[in-house]
């Protein structure tokens, strides 16, 4: 294994083929070959008892084509690779939480299938046990757990809760009686021979500073401590979730990472199944080949949207494209100075009003289900707009 002596970024004369120092592309197989001993790595930096990363790179001087995108990231990659993936082929995760956890599992690109399919593309193929329920809090939780975790005897067990158990006000779970139920689930699962992994609660409300999240708080950092005490892993998702909302630009509006400042869109699952599968162990390299994994899930950018058109009755419809596709799009939005969303919608409702006079038949949407033709006009539309979209794809 090759040594580390605080390597950085700085220190490498690093060049591709168009003398290019380039940042943010995608590792190659040196992080896996750094893992892997007997892989192929270049003569040069196969030297597990020679000197260390920075003179064996200073040394040679390095240009290459083949291995350079991953020595970019070469600094992060060594200090990491020592240890190992924590959970393995085969094994069992119970992902315990409330709604945000029941989503994870319904939703084709929530937190816990992205896990899954992440794991997944790396290798790890495992079972996984969904125990997410909307509205539970520390107590309910704890009240189920032998039902919906236990008795599944899985290896894992992940542990969302504390958004309910603050949101719920009067209702909800006082940060001592929190602590007491916390405990005694991690307990009952460690004496039952699970191994534990505790998230801490992300955002209520995108907002960081309101009285909710400044109360949130205390539920998370009672989480950091009581994780290295019971020796849990620990996924801070609330730390990354804060990391990312503080990043939005001044101007941004809507919300970035819920669809109602609590339950997750795409970006917030993502977020999410990062931060877990980090906290399992999976290094840049990995995680980069999970991303590359969830982009291509079907319907994984799924957008909704709907038409009124003079009527309280609405056609719906949706982008069913992966995320892939919908990176492209929002790209050429971009280019066009709009948001995805809205030049979406625009599409959609240029499609709807087609149906309606004077180019259509009918005189308002209302007319559409007076005439019991709502869903052959609904799979009309769906079809015209997706034929736009593919347009816009081919561009």
């Amino acid at each position: 294994m090759i040594a580390d002596c605080g390597l950085r970024i700085a220190d490498l004369e690093v060049s591709n083929e168009k003398n290019q120092v380039t940042t943010g592309i995608p590792p190659t197989n040196l992080q896996l070959a750094i893992r892997n001993p007997q892989s192929n790595l270049p003569s040069c930096l196969a030297a597990p008892c020679g000197p260390c990363s920075r003179h064996i790179l200073m040394r040679n001087k390095l240009t290459l084509s083949r291995w350079w995108p991953a020595v970019i990231l070469f600094g992060s990659v060594v200090g990491s690779v020592a240890d190992p993936i924590a959970i393995k082929d085969g094994q069992k995760i119970a992902f315990l939480g409330d709604s945000i956890t029941e989503g994870g599992w319904g939703n084709p690109v929530g937190y816990v299938r992205l896990v899954i399919a992440g794991l997944a593309t790396n290798g790890i193929e495992v079972k996984p046990i969904p125990a997410g329920i909307s509205g539970h809090k520390s107590d309910q939780m704890l009240a189920r757990l032998k039902h919906d975790v236990l008795d599944q005897k899985p290896d894992w067990m992940t542990l969302s809760c504390g958004v309910n158990d603050v949101w719920h006000g009067e209702k909800g779970i006082p940060l001592d009686a929190y602590k007491n139920n916390i405990g005694a689930i991690i307990d009952l699962a460690q004496e039952a021979g699970i191994r534990v992994m505790l998230l801490t609660s992300t955002p209520i409300g995108e907002n960081l500073g309101n009285a909710n999240n400044q109360k949130l708080a205390a539920y998370n950092e009672f989480l950091r401590k009581k994780a290295v005490e019971k020796n849990c892993l620990l996924a801070d998702l609330s730390a990354d979730f804060h990391a990312k909302l503080r990043d939005r630009l001044p101007n941004s509006t809507g919300n970035a990472l819920t669809t109602d400042g609590v339950h997750m869109n795409t970006d917030g699952n993502i977020v999410m199944a990062r931060g877990i599968l980090k906290a399992f162990g999976l290094d840049a390299g990995e995680l980069w080949k999970a991303n590359e994994k969830w982009k291509d899930i079907p319907e994984g950018g799924r957008i909704n949207f709907t038409f009124k058109g003079g009527s309280t009755n609405t056609l719906p419809g949706a982008f069913r494209g992966t995320l892939r596709e919908r990176e492209k799009l929002e790209a050429l939005a971009q280019g066009e100075n709009k948001a995805l969303e809205p030049m979406l919608q625009g599409i959609f409702s240029e499609e709807a009003r087609k149906f309606l006079k004077p180019t259509g038949q009918y005189a308002d949407v209302q007319s559409i289900f007076d005439a019991g033709a709502q869903k052959r006009v609904q799979v009309e539309l769906q079809k015209n707009f997706n034929a736009r979209v593919q347009e816009l794809l081919k561009r």
